[in-house]
């Protein structure tokens, strides 16, 4: 981190602040110019606040000079993580499709779908059995009977599962799913962040629907700090003016987010745009722009599903695009 101080500001001053900073253990550079003098710590500043240090008496402005996310920043660690679920690797080179309805709504129906996804070439299987929804009047998913329907889809299909968790008192009930999904209106849920991080689980992370990319790391930071490396981020689309989709898919954010971070990134296009006929082309733009993975809701039937019928796609339209997104993928490599 560097500190300039103010100009004129007294000896006294100056070595009160130099104390303050190697009181807790950072080590001071002193660079004196002719009209400021700038103190560079050297030291793990990541508890340091620069407001707070450029409120101090004397000072005149804090930046850093290395991210915050020290964990999950790439230039601390350089090589690309992988995280692996089950026989599933994603990040790195590897590419995960991930398939499934929006909401587990009975046996019949998880088993249909994965049974679908599978034969199509997906990899995992997602469904939610707890689901946040906006409405308090609306179908908000099957609970712990939805869980054990994904466990019995994954036992007939062997694809790994994916599923939200809403809480920390949740977290007993999904010891033996695969996957892990922060929601983006628990992203920055810090309890629960900081419970994830104690738990040897990958999790997905998803992008807040106003969050900054750095607020996104940072909020990966909560689970890494705990011990938890093992984290995989989502960008799933973000509130901005437009009228005509649900959210606004920042694919920037995945070439972005790959400088900054080591983290696998993936994208969930059908969030994003809230429309089946948009969630193809938005598809193949993620595989295209390096992501490592794309996440989609599919439902045999999905005039009558439960939970954001439009923007799931039925099981041939996913078979179909699933085969694109292996050519782009391809494509993208070569």
């Amino acid at each position: 981190m560097v500190v300039v101080l103010r100009p004129g500001i007294s000896p006294e001053e100056k070595q009160s602040l130099i104390a303050a900073f190697e009181g807790r253990g950072l080590r001071v550079d002193v660079s004196e110019g002719e009209r400021q003098t700038v103190l560079g710590l050297v030291g793990d500043t990541s508890s340091l606040d620069e407001a707070q240090i450029a409120s101090l008496k004397g000072v005149e402005s804090a930046r850093r000079v290395t991210e915050s996310f020290r964990r999950c920043s790439r230039r601390e660690h350089g090589e690309s993580a992988v995280a692996q679920i089950g026989h599933v690797r994603i990040g790195g080179g590897h590419f995960a499709l991930i398939a499934g309805p929006c909401a587990v709504e009975s046996e019949e129906q998880i088993l249909a779908v994965a049974r679908a996804v599978r034969a199509a070439g997906a990899d995992m299987l997602r469904g939610g059995a707890f689901k946040p929804r906006t409405s308090p009047y609306v179908f908000s998913g099957l609970g712990e009977e939805g869980l054990a329907l994904l466990k019995l889809a994954r036992a007939e299909t062997g694809l790994p599962i994916v599923s939200e968790i809403m809480s920390c008192e949740q977290l007993p009930l999904f010891e033996d799913v695969d996957l892990l999904q922060v929601g983006a209106r628990n992203m920055q849920n810090f309890e629960l962040l900081r419970e994830l991080g104690r738990i040897d689980k990958p999790i997905l992370l998803k992008r807040g629907l106003s969050a900054t990319l750095r607020e996104l790391l940072m909020s990966a930071e909560h689970i890494m700090a705990g011990g938890n490396e093992r984290v995989i981020l989502c960008e799933r689309g973000i509130r901005t003016f437009s009228d005509y989709t649900r959210n606004t898919l920042d694919l920037s954010a995945v070439p972005e987010l790959h400088e900054l971070t080591q983290l696998p990134v993936i994208v969930d296009p059908s969030h994003a745009t809230g429309r089946s006929a948009l969630v193809g082309p938005m598809a193949l733009a993620a595989a295209a722009a390096g992501a490592d993975g794309v996440m989609i809701e599919v439902h045999c039937d999905p005039p009558r599903a439960l939970s954001d019928a439009a923007q799931a796609l039925s099981c041939e339209k996913f078979a179909a695009l699933a085969e694109k997104i292996r050519a782009v993928r391809e494509a993208a490599l070569s």
